[in-house]
């Protein structure tokens, strides 16, 4: 298996925390999450390819802030493939029902729906792969927090792929890929809490995206 990544082709990453793990810091400039183990993947299995990487995660990021730095972020670095992971704190901020602030499904959908629109009109070569919000949890209590997350994942999950659809990109569904993992291990095999991946959850995200662009 090999990914249809060309030699000499750039692959941009762009999310949230999660993405970003550090890239700004002491991990620069990948970061030492799923971006970083995917680069490794493409060394470790197609050596002969020369592709270019670039991470611009930033922690604690909505659609919103993708859409107000997309321009700079994405359309300026004109990739050849793009992976968008985008979505969880946009649902904490519709669980806290931030005021003003919030990002409900409606607000996601139609920032979402922008970006995208806009990445087609400037970049219309340019593979996209959309990869799904995620909330590691197996909480069932009626009244807990991690609950409500997990009851409000459903419908930002639907927006994902209903865009993925509409724009005909390909789609990682992450949170459901955790959910059979969860079926055998603990949530705390792949995060320290629901949210943030140890090692093991970065790895499991890199592995679905090296497969999804093959």
């Amino acid at each position: 298996m090999s990914t249809q990544i060309n030699n000499g082709q750039k692959i941009l990453f762009i999310g949230d925390s999660i993405t970003d793990c550090g890239r700004r810091d002491s991990q620069r400039p990948l970061g030492g999450g799923y971006v970083k183990l995917f680069a490794d993947l493409m060394i470790m299995r197609e050596p002969a390819k020369r592709i270019a990487i670039i991470n611009k995660g930033i922690g604690g990021d909505r659609v919103t802030g993708l859409r107000n730095r997309w321009t700079d972020d994405v359309l300026r670095q004109q990739p050849n493939w793009l992976s968008i992971k985008i979505g969880i704190n946009d649902i904490h901020s519709h669980y806290r029902n931030e005021k003003d602030t919030a990002v409900t499904p409606g607000r996601y959908e139609t920032a979402y729906r922008e970006i995208l629109e806009r990445t087609r009109v400037a970049l219309p070569k340019c593979r996209i792969l959309l990869v799904d919000p995620f909330y590691i949890s197996r909480d069932t209590a009626p009244n807990s927090p991690r609950k409500q997350i997990l009851d409000l994942m459903p419908d930002y999950l639907a927006i994902v792929e209903r865009l993925s659809r509409a724009f005909k990109t390909r789609h990682i569904k992450t949170h459901e890929l955790f959910g059979r993992l969860l079926k055998y291990y603990e949530p705390d095999t792949f995060c320290a809490e629901p949210v943030h991946p140890n090692p093991t959850g970065h790895l499991v995200i890199a592995e679905a995206i090296y497969v999804a662009l093959s």
